[in-house]
């Protein structure tokens, strides 16, 4: 278990960068973030080793993080590289059986293990697992024309909670099972949302590449209502990829999730910002 004592001079500049948090720590000690991390945050070694440090503060103040990536790029250029060609329908890939295989190897393989090492590298404890262990993610099939496309039905969070119990920190890939022993890739926001209505988490922060959810008037709307999202989407407002992201927050919110924030992952400390201070990193919607 990691210690006080082992925070390193970098975690603690980050702390101190973050004075005005400290209200905020006995608020969220206890509490359940679900974090999907895709985007800037993956792209260089440097973001990784940021979020990392923020990831692994974050359990040293009692927060227990859950981490469920995506790994789109990577999928892509393994697959360049294998010559294995994608079809896509209405812009979402094909999964077929030899492209599932790269899809597994790849996320459970490379990209899992790079993030759990980069969290271990700043002090913590991190867990690579995917939706396919101890029965995490269990999925039918979401569109036969998309082949192995999951959409999860049946979530067992047991095997997260006994790592909250030993201070580990789990990096799921979004990875199920079928009912028959099949297995499925799931979109990242998805699974992400699965997992926190799962847990109830206090929390689900999705970040991406954008600054948030934009009004008429392109500007960032930091709260959001259930309703004001459904009204934004049905005007036009929200469009996009903007859509599936907004769509994932109010399903979780509205089966427990006490907040979702999609969040600018561009900005430095863009986690812990949104969890611990006034002015956020994003967008936030509550039922």
């Amino acid at each position: 278990m990691m210690k006080k004592q082992d925070m390193n001079r970098d975690w603690i500049a980050t702390a101190e960068t973050l004075s005005s948090a400290l209200p905020y720590l006995q608020r969220y000690d206890g509490a359940i973030v679900v974090i999907k991390l895709g985007g800037h945050a993956m792209g260089s070694d440097e973001a990784m080793d940021t979020f990392a440090r923020d990831i692994v503060l974050m359990r040293q103040v009692g927060v227990n993080p859950v981490i469920v990536h995506g790994g789109g790029p990577m999928i892509n250029a393994m697959l360049d590289k294998l010559q294995i060609k994608s079809d896509f329908v209405n812009g979402k890939r094909v999964t077929d059986a030899a492209t599932m295989e790269v899809v597994e190897m790849v996320l459970s393989g490379v990209v899992n293990k790079r993030i759990v090492q980069a969290i271990n590298r700043q002090g913590g404890a991190a867990v690579g697992l995917s939706g396919k262990d101890a029965n995490l993610i269990t999925c039918t099939q979401a569109n036969p024309d998309l082949g192995f496309v999951g959409t999860p039905t049946k979530m067992d969070p047991g095997v997260l909670r006994h790592l909250f119990e030993q201070d580990m920190i789990p990096v799921i890939a979004p990875i199920g099972a079928g009912p028959k022993g099949e297995t499925f890739n799931i979109n990242g926001d998805t699974a992400a949302g699965a997992i926190a209505s799962s847990l109830t988490a206090d929390r689900l922060l999705l970040l991406t590449d954008v600054s948030g959810v934009k009004n008429g008037d392109g500007e960032v709307v930091t709260e959001l209502k259930a309703a004001d999202v459904e009204t934004m989407t049905r005007d036009g407002v929200i469009i996009g990829g903007m859509i599936p992201k907004t769509e994932t927050a109010l399903a979780a919110v509205r089966s427990g999730v006490r907040a979702c924030t999609i969040v600018d992952g561009r900005v430095p400390n863009a986690v812990l910002l949104e969890l611990f201070t006034d002015h956020g990193a994003g967008s936030m919607i509550r039922p």
